[in-house]
């Protein structure tokens, strides 16, 4: 033993006398954790969900100086990030939430509440070099991944059916999309999570200049300001317990050093002009008046524009179509896809994603607030695999829990009944929600039909069908004969 001490100290004199010692410490490093996903997947997928997020709130354009000013920082932090070199990319939203929030492949979104709130240039960059730590360590697929362990369905597919028609929600039973009120449920993190965050976040904080006590102080200020569960920022970033204390602790293992940065001139600026622009609350992001101010940007790069809202509807509001809108009479066209064959009426519009997720609506049914009538077809892979009647019926179980607990007031109505198409086992089960439908200033009452088929390869495949409660009667009829056409490939 003594001898190996010896050897130790004769190597670190030998390259301090050279001069070619880097420099050693005791510092925080990115945690890994179980994923199933590859990087290539969180990419493609993440950039799908940013898409929706400039259809569903008010994203400023990228050449706003706020969003410039964003980006500048957000460069600086994430060359000091270690690990996989993500496409991240930074982007302001006009809501008074202090919030901020990373999408899996690196899309990082900061609101305008958070940059007002915000004292100093290390506060805001605090903010963000813990969302970047989110990334490095993947913890939003991870979250997917520990999902899919317990049995739910939760994934990558799933958020891609929730953008199948280049739309956000998908009526209340499809998806809880990128609601306001509801969150991204995959990016809500553990304390643990949280605490990985603060400490590799302080590390990149240190390494680009910055004073790291900008990262705790922050969320001090905004705790002692509107209390522990005031703001969304705290609620979507629980305090793991102590968090000045440990970050403290993990700042005491850095080198000395002085001059930290903690604001500058540009910050100062920026701020003033955060303080000047126009911000929303969360019920008027989702009420969608923005969308014809011609302020905010449809796309990553893209100039500021007039976004359409549903056709028909106000502020993104869907509305009740008639009776010869709906297609009942329409004769029935057959479709082939990947993994299933179906027929659906020759009027309605067909929606394909690349994950192998198909949507058919009826004209002017589908838009920003929603499917409010026609059918999403999905399969999904489960841990055990349908291979009978029993786990069949637990699957659906399973996803009629998880399509609750995505969608709030969604409720099962009625049993679950067997059903026979065409020779396949299905169960059929009807849930209550709430429609994009608005009639009289009020959302309708929504009825869905969700039918589950067993596969051959033990994979599950499920069919959706949404209608306003009002007429769903009047639509069982031609869904039950596009049910009864399905088949799986």
């Amino acid at each position: 033993m003594r001898a190996s001490i010896v050897t130790v100290r004769q190597i670190l004199l030998g390259c301090l006398l050279m001069g070619v010692c880097a420099p050693v410490w005791a510092r925080f490093q990115p945690v890994s954790c179980k994923n199933g996903f590859t990087e290539e997947q969180e990419i493609t997928e993440g950039g799908k969900v940013a898409a929706q997020v400039y259809l569903q709130m008010p994203v400023l354009p990228d050449s706003a100086p706020v969003s410039q000013y964003v980006r500048q920082l957000g460069a600086r932090l994430v060359s000091y990030a270690p690990g996989y070199k993500w496409p991240y990319s930074f982007h302001v939203v006009a809501s008074e939430d202090i919030n901020a929030f990373a999408l899996p492949g690196g899309s990082i979104f900061v609101n305008l509440g958070t940059i007002q709130a915000a004292e100093t240039e290390a506060q805001l960059a605090g903010v963000m070099a813990h969302e970047i730590s989110h990334v490095v360590m993947r913890h939003s697929t991870c979250n997917l991944t520990k999902q899919q362990r317990y049995g739910t369905f939760a994934g990558l597919g799933q958020l891609g059916a929730a953008i199948l028609l280049g739309n956000g929600n998908l009526g209340s039973a499809v998806s809880q999309g990128i609601g306001i009120g509801t969150g991204l449920g995959f990016l809500r993190m553990s304390r643990d999570y949280e605490k990985q965050a603060d400490l590799l976040g302080a590390g990149i904080l240190y390494d680009a200049g910055y004073d790291p006590r900008g990262l705790p102080q922050f969320f001090e200020a905004i705790q002692a300001k509107y209390g522990a569960g005031g703001t969304q920022l705290l609620s979507d970033h629980p305090n793991p317990g102590n968090r000045t204390e440990y970050v403290n602790a993990e700042i005491a293992t850095l080198p000395a050093r002085t001059g930290a940065k903690v604001t500058s001139p540009e910050f100062a600026r920026v701020h003033e002009l955060a303080m000047k622009e126009k911000t929303y609350t969360g019920k008027e992001v989702q009420a969608g008046l923005w969308r014809q101010t011609g302020h905010y940007a449809a796309m990553a790069g893209g100039p500021a524009q007039v976004i359409s809202a549903t056709a028909g509807g106000q502020g993104g509001g869907a509305v009740r179509l008639s009776r010869s809108s709906l297609g009942i009479d329409d004769r029935m066209v057959a479709y082939q896809g990947r993994r299933f064959s179906m027929s659906y009426p020759a009027s309605w519009q067909k929606g394909e994603a690349k994950d192998g997720s198909v949507a058919f609506v009826p004209p002017n049914s589908a838009g920003e607030a929603g499917i409010s009538y026609g059918v999403l077809i999905d399969t999904v892979r489960t841990q055990d695999g349908v291979s009978d009647s029993a786990s069949l019926a637990r699957t659906t179980t399973a996803l009629v829990q998880q399509l609750s607990r995505q969608n709030a007031g969604l409720q099962q109505v009625g049993e679950m009944t067997s059903l026979n198409l065409g020779g396949q086992a299905a169960v059929a089960v009807e849930l209550r929600g709430r429609s994009p439908v608005v009639e009289g200033g009020s959302a309708l009452a929504e009825r869905d039909w969700l039918v589950t088929v067993a596969r051959p390869d033990g994979d599950l495949s499920y069919m959706i069908f949404v209608s306003p409660e009002a007429d769903f009667a009047l639509l069982k009829p031609v869904y039950s004969a596009m049910a009864q056409s399905f088949r799986t490939q």
